[in-house]
């Protein structure tokens, strides 16, 4: 075991997947040499090869391309799209192409592609550079979409994605490569030393998609999260002393359906936060699912707390970013009904 940051546990999965197994290798803008704009990569080029660890034009509709091409032909590419912003021009391949290649080929043919990208705000990064955009992944039929929160469950959860025949769309909260953030700007950083998921195993191991975990047990209400609004949540439910059970989804699609339905059937109560803006955001079908698999069990109406219907405000980001008062705002309502 060793401590790491989420940049760490990131970069020790595809070290180790490079290592286990020939047919793994990773490109993208700035990914070799330099080891990525955020480093996941540093070191790994140096380690096993060019050929194996590579830098991509800046063209991200091209550098998935190749990917399904090189997943076709028995690869597994672990690809970078250096921010989620940018991760537009490369949506038709993983519509049109990636998402149906087992479909269309009567399984003959799979995309078995990791697709990396940074998500989220927190940094001042802007309209540009901070958005969550992993509703429109959800939606699409074929595609897998994992969002973890510290660094133990970032590397099980890229292994498993880096195994995984279909393609993965692995979105990781820049916010939280080098700490735990609970939403208050202002307050000294903490380190992935100090917490207990920052310590990580140095070899293989896998956690599967499509389970969640139970960040913390309650008996008043389930709230529903993934990403950094894990972070932001625990620390709300700190503050207002309400005993929640906090679920940290990890696997967006597929979701865990079960461990969700069991927490509100107990609860009777449910409040989903994500960064994303609200409409159409994951909560909104996430929020479908509880009551279709748990109305009668329901004592009050379901609860978002999201970002907002704009752009992400450079001036503005900490009244857009969903942070510990909007939450314990909304467990307190949700408690009052």
């Amino acid at each position: 075991m060793s401590s790491m940051n989420m940049v760490q546990a990131l970069n020790s999965a595809m070290d180790v997947m490079l290592t286990r197994d020939p047919d793994v290798l990773i490109f993208g803008e700035d990914v070799g040499y330099f080891g990525g704009v955020f480093r996941c990569t540093a070191g790994l080029q140096a380690k096993h090869g060019r050929r194996r660890v590579f830098d991509a034009p800046i063209a991200e509709g091209g550098i998935v391309a190749a990917a399904v091409g090189m997943g076709a032909y028995g690869l597994r590419p672990v690809v970078e799209i250096q921010f989620a912003d940018y991760i537009l021009p490369a949506f038709d391949q993983l519509v049109s192409e990636a998402s149906r290649l087992r479909y269309r080929s009567g399984g003959e043919f799979t995309a078995p592609i990791t697709v990396r990208s940074p998500c989220g705000g927190g940094i001042h990064g802007g309209q540009t550079h901070s958005q969550s955009p992993e509703a429109l992944f959800t939606h699409i039929s074929g595609l897998k979409t994992v969002m973890p929160s510290n660094p133990y469950d970032a590397k099980g959860l890229l292994i498993a994605a880096i195994e995984d025949n279909d393609p993965v769309i692995f979105l990781e909260p820049k916010r939280l490569y080098n700490g735990p953030f609970d939403g208050y700007h202002d307050r000294p950083l903490q380190p992935w030393a100090a917490h207990p998921a920052g310590e990580v195993p140095d070899d293989y191991y896998r956690i599967e998609l499509g389970k969640a975990a139970i960040a913390r047990a309650g008996e008043a209400v389930t709230v529903l999260t993934y990403g950094t609004m894990l972070h932001v949540s625990l620390a709300a439910v700190a503050e207002c002393g309400i005993d929640a059970e906090v679920i940290d989804l990890r696997t967006l699609f597929p979701l865990d359906i079960e461990t969700i339905s069991a927490s509100i059937r107990k609860t009777g109560r449910c409040v989903i936060v994500h960064e994303a803006s609200r409409t159409s955001g994951f909560g909104a079908e996430l929020g479908q699912s509880v009551q279709e698999q748990c109305f009668f069990h329901l004592e009050a109406p379901i609860l978002r707390v999201t970002g907002w219907d704009t752009p992400y405000p450079h001036a503005q980001e900490w009244q857009y970013f969903p942070g510990p008062k909007r939450v314990v705002h909304a467990l307190k309502r949700v408690m009052e009904d």
